[in-house]
């Protein structure tokens, strides 16, 4: 699992972490390793913007992005190409999965806003493994909501950032981000470059 420098209560796992949200066997080497408590509070995913506040452990409900004030309380969100987004600050902690349609809805911005109206407003963030503009192809739908974020794949066919976009939301904060990308880099679920249904988790935890 990537630990990212300066984050106390983030790690951003890979394909042979196993899915921990779904996988009881994979929450338990996860959550020894990383020495938390072994129930999450996680998330259905449905590729939008709406954030919940965690209390307790198990599934939360429909969303794409969670946060928590509750000691030794874990998030997580599965990821195979999307983004997984990590924020951290006095007293509380959240996580985004963040794939286009939740990109161009904004659920970064809208993650650090619920923190903040809570009063727990983020000072840091990480921005974990996901598809690269590199074998991100992308179509005129996708390209038309994240206009401003277009790039080129290595095949010179139109592309998007999806980290750029969730990077636009995190100005004034000190962020680290992965330089991994999970298509055609090592170690990494690929929906883009495998159909897989399989998933690598984020684990985000107020330590």
């Amino acid at each position: 699992m990537i630990r990212p420098p300066g984050l106390r209560g983030v790690a951003f796992g890979s394909a042979t972490d196993g899915d921990g949200r779904l996988d009881s066997a994979a929450r338990q080497r996860i959550s020894a390793a990383l020495d938390i408590p072994p129930d999450w509070a996680y998330l259905h995913q449905v590729h939008g913007s709406r954030v919940l506040r965690a209390a307790a452990p198990g599934l939360q409900g429909d969303g794409d992005a969670v946060f928590t004030t509750c000691p030794g309380l874990p998030l997580a969100v599965g990821t195979a190409d999307c983004y997984p987004v990590a924020l951290e600050g006095p007293g509380a902690v959240g996580l985004a999965h963040v794939g286009w349609r939740g990109a161009a809805a904004g659920v970064v911005g809208v993650l650090r806003a619920a923190m903040e109206a809570a009063g727990v407003a983020p000072e840091r963030a990480a921005v974990g493994p996901g598809i690269g503009p590199c074998c991100y192809e992308v179509g005129p739908e996708v390209l038309a909501a994240l206009g401003e974020f277009r790039a080129v794949t290595r095949r010179g066919t139109g592309a998007v950032d999806l980290a750029a976009a969730a990077l636009s939301d995190l100005e004034g904060l000190e962020v680290w981000r992965a330089d991994t990308c999970t298509c055609c880099g090592d170690g990494y679920r690929s929906f883009r470059r495998d159909a897989t249904r399989l998933r690598q988790v984020a684990v985000a935890w107020l330590a």
